[in-house]
């Protein structure tokens, strides 16, 4: 059963999760996205790991069939071997992320291996064989995963093409080592569980197995890959028997310009009696590989092709984005815009922080005089530009024309304190966090564009505070919002002072208490949404659903709404004044603007590895 094909027919619609399965997450960790293949033996979903934010493919398998008479010692001992053999590190072998179990079912996550497996090559391609170098591609990389796992005492039991898969680079690796073990001690299928038609004799009737075993097994898979037909296939365990007995077609018979050494090769490989076959696997792959291709060249076909194959799963997605076909899959955690481009937030952050510095930098060349109107615009813009591909590039510009704007414009001894303080105050924020993440700059420099806008620094802080609160962990989305805060209403003082700022004008703007209450409140509404979001995500990995989600998004609107009114407390008191309605439309935007992000970017939050336990 291939496990991570992007072409296995699916039993279930996408998205289905296999039953058994919780419906939301398997093992607190992996969201299910799509039953790939189901059948006698376990399933396969394909997941995404809420953690590691990539897919998994997990195999779903249960431990005991009906009619199992399997101890439970016997299960356990399987597990054990199963755990072990499976957790082989090879670059040709499936990469194991975890195995664990539970009283009905084995779980072994894997890599999703985007591509498709050789049973699903040969059934596609002309003559449903491949070329030789395409056979010494596989080959080789087979040989090598093989040689890797029988050093470790590995074997693998169940070799055939659907084991074999073939990523979009035409990277071969084998999969499911350890699963013949737990099949047989499932009570699954005959003979340790492997698959009748590559199984030889000794594995068929239950007696002792060794490395030769899984040399048959390969040399079945690589004779049916460039005969074209498989030859021991058969309806019965006792039919297969006979077949082997008989011996196979000579391949020359079938390929006449087949190197002869590739032919003994496989015929050694395929003989009744395990004292017939190459002593190791090492052995077969010198004499099968030889002279029969290259598998540099064999690789590059396979990729080739494999693109060819696929190339009309592509268009249909293709087509899906735009109405005509399968429509792109959403993934909640990662929004209507996340699950279509992985750099969704990084773009998101990126236009942010690009449009505030164009804005603040427009700011300070009209306040320095430096360039008229189109000009101010033209270099406001390519500034904004450079900002939005590194916001914190941005936030250092500004912070440095701010400096410059206010040094040049105001006497130097009167300036000299709050010019320091600044520097200091903005240097220590911006090491400490504007230079290592983008968002945090992003939303500082957003702060400011603000209140040059608005000429009010404490009006839009509550909505840029929700959305901070979503970029940004607790910690880091209140020292941006303090710097911020603060680097705005400097910014606003000196831009209606013409570009002057001493150090008593900056004091008492900063000082105000109106400017103090909204700045802790701004404050405070980051980091509660913040943690929210936190906790919303903590749920979602544990499965306890998402109904924090409305608490996410209304109750930052709720502490802007109570901001505003601490912010301006004799304008409340009046019934007449227009702040009542203010406040209450700036509350509904900051929750509005926070249901936005969350709807087009997703409720994934990142979290400290002290949370993701």
């Amino acid at each position: 059963m291939p496990l991570f094909s992007q072409h296995i027919p699916s039993s279930s619609r996408p998205g289905t999760p296999a039953h058994g399965s919780t419906g939301a997450i398997l093992l607190k960790r992996y969201r299910p996205l799509e039953t790939r293949a189901t059948g006698g033996f376990g399933s396969v979903e394909i997941c995404l790991d809420a953690r590691l934010q990539r897919r998994v493919a997990i195999k779903r398998m249960p431990l005991a069939t009906p009619t199992s008479t399997q101890p439970a010692e016997t299960r356990e001992t399987a597990l054990a071997e199963a755990r072990t053999a499976s957790m082989l590190q090879h670059p040709n072998i499936v990469s194991v992320i975890d195995f664990t179990y539970d009283d009905a079912y084995a779980y072994l996550v894997m890599e999703y291996v985007d591509g498709m497996s050789l049973e699903e090559f040969l059934a596609q391609v002309d003559g449903h064989s491949l070329t030789y170098d395409e056979a010494a591609c596989i080959g080789d990389a087979l040989v090598q995963a093989l040689s890797f796992a029988h050093e470790n005492g590995v074997l693998h039991l169940d070799i055939k093409p659907a084991n074999v898969l073939i990523d979009h680079n035409g990277h071969v690796k084998l999969t499911d080592f350890g699963m013949a073990t737990l099949s047989m001690a499932a009570g699954y299928g005959d003979a340790r569980g492997g698959t009748v038609g590559y199984m030889p004799p000794e594995q068929i009737i239950g007696a002792a197995v060794d490395e030769r075993t899984d040399i048959f097994s390969l040399g079945a898979v690589l004779y049916e890959s460039l005969c074209g037909t498989a030859p021991f296939r058969a309806g019965t365990p006792a039919d297969s028997i006979k077949r082997i007995d008989k011996g196979v077609i000579q391949p020359s018979l079938l390929l006449p310009d087949m190197p002869e050494l590739s032919e003994l090769a496989l015929e050694a490989a395929l003989a009744p009696h395990p004292d017939d076959r190459p002593a190791s696997v090492d052995e077969f792959g010198d004499r099968f590989l030889e002279r029969l291709g290259s598998p540099r060249a064999g690789r590059a076909s396979l990729a080739r092709i494999i693109a060819e194959l696929t190339a009309d799963d592509l268009a249909e997605d293709t087509d899906g984005a735009t109405g005509h076909g399968h429509v792109w899959e959403l993934d909640p955690a990662e929004g209507y815009l996340g699950s279509r481009c992985a750099q969704a937030r990084r773009i998101a952050v990126g236009v942010l922080g690009g449009a505030s510095v164009a804005v603040g930098a427009y700011a300070l060349l009209e306040t320095m005089g430096l360039s008229g109107v189109l000009g101010g615009v033209i270099a406001a813009l390519a500034i904004g530009a450079a900002a939005g591909v590194a916001p914190q590039l941005g936030s250092a510009l500004i912070a440095t024309g701010f400096m410059m704007m206010i040094l040049t414009s105001t006497d130097f001894l009167s300036v000299l304190a709050i010019a320091s303080l600044f520097l200091a105050g903005m240097a220590g924020w911006w090491y400490a966090w504007g230079r290592t993440n983008p968002a945090a700059s992003a939303l500082m420099a957003a702060c400011a564009a603000a209140g040059v806008l608005t000429g009010d620094t404490i009006l839009l802080a509550g909505p840029i505070a929700a959305v901070a609160g979503y970029f940004l962990s607790p910690v880091s989305a209140a020292a941006s919002m303090a710097a911020g805060l603060i680097f705005s209403r400097l910014l606003e003082t000196a831009v209606g002072a013409g570009g002057e700022l001493d150090s008593l004008a900056a004091l008492s703007a900063v000082g105000s208490p109106r400017f103090i209450a909204g700045a802790v409140g701004a404050i405070l509404t980051a980091i509660a949404a913040s943690m929210l979001l936190r906790r919303l995500w903590r749920n979602v990995l544990d499965a306890r659903g998402t109904k924090l989600l409305p608490v996410c998004c209304l109750v930052p609107g709720i502490m802007v709404v109570l901001l505003l009114c601490l912010a301006n407390p004799m304008e409340i008191a009046s019934v007449s004044s227009p702040t009542p309605a203010i406040a209450l439309g700036v509350g509904a935007l900051s929750s509005i603007l926070l249901c936005i992000c969350v709807k087009l970017l997703g409720y994934r939050k990142e979290l400290a590895e002290a949370d993701r336990s």
